[in-house]
C-alpha cells in the first residue's frame, strides 16, 4: 500500500505538473505555435505561422534541451521562422534585418519544467514517425560534414558552426541536443511527412546516408558552441 500511494502521488504530481504547463502553453504560447494540429495544409496557412509547430513536440524535443533552451533562448534559425520576412537588401546581397526579429519569451526554471512536462506529453501520429529509426553508429566530422555539404547541399541553408553556412533554416550544430535522433531520422526522409508545405525538401537520401548525417549531428553537437559563439 505504501508504494502504491507513492506511485499514486507521483502520477498525480506529473499530472499537475502537464497541466501547469499546458496552462501556460495556451496562454504564452498558442499564438505563435500550434498545440492541436494538423500541420498547415496550405503555403497561406503555413505563412499565418509564427513558429514551428508543437503538437507533436513530445515526439520531436530532447526534454533535457527544453528546460535549459526555455529558461535562455537562443535564436536558432538565424533569419527567423519565415526568412523572407526578415531580410533586406545589402551592399552584395540580402542580409538578415534583426529588427524584424522577435526575442522568445523566458521562463523561470519551475516553468520551463512544467512545460517540458506537458510538452513530452503531445506525441506525433504513428504515420508521421513512420518505421524510421537511428541504428547508431559514430562518424568522423570531416566525413560527415562531406556527407552533409558535399552529397546533399544541405549547408546552404543550415549553419553548422556559428557565422558559417546558410541562413534561411535551423542551424544544426545544437541539432542532435535538440532533437531525438529517430526523429531526425524520419524528417530527413521524408519532411513533407511532418509538414506538408515546409521549405525544406525532400532530397530523396539513401537511409544509410541518412544514419550518417544523424551521426554528423551527434558528432557537431558534442561541441561546446556556447562558449565559442
Amino acid at each position: 500500500m505504501k508504494y502504491l500511494l507513492l506511485f499514486l502521488g507521483f502520477t498525480f504530481a506529473s499530472a499537475t505538473l502537464a497541466d501547469d504547463g499546458m496552462a501556460i502553453l495556451q496562454k504564452r504560447c498558442a499564438n505563435c505555435h500550434d498545440l492541436s494540429g494538423p500541420a498547415a495544409q496550405s503555403v497561406q496557412a503555413l505563412w499565418q505561422r509564427k513558429g514551428p509547430d508543437l503538437f507533436y513536440a513530445g515526439s520531436k524535443y530532447n526534454r533535457e534541451w527544453l528546460e535549459k533552451w526555455l529558461v535562455k533562448p537562443r535564436r536558432i534559425r538565424p533569419a527567423g521562422y519565415h526568412y523572407i520576412q526578415h531580410i533586406k537588401p545589402g551592399k552584395k546581397r540580402d542580409m538578415i534585418d534583426a529588427a524584424t526579429l522577435t526575442p522568445h519569451p523566458v521562463l523561470s526554471s519551475d516553468k520551463a519544467e512544467d512545460v517540458a512536462e506537458a510538452l513530452m506529453k503531445l506525441k506525433a501520429p504513428a504515420e508521421m514517425m513512420g518505421a524510421a529509426a537511428f541504428k547508431g553508429g559514430s562518424i568522423s566530422v570531416s566525413f560527415g560534414e562531406m556527407v552533409f555539404d558535399k552529397f546533399n547541399g544541405c549547408m546552404a541553408c543550415h549553419e553548422i558552426e556559428p557565422g558559417y553556412g546558410g541562413l534561411s533554416g535551423p542551424e544544426v550544430y545544437t541539432a542532435a541536443k535538440r532533437y531525438q535522433a529517430d526523429y531526425l531520422v524520419s524528417f530527413i526522409s521524408s519532411p513533407q511527412a511532418w509538414n506538408p508545405k515546409t521549405p525544406m525538401p525532400n532530397k530523396h537520401v539513401a537511409e544509410p546516408n541518412i544514419q550518417k548525417i544523424v551521426q554528423y549531428l551527434q558528432a557537431l553537437a558534442k561541441e561546446n558552441w556556447d562558449e565559442k559563439k
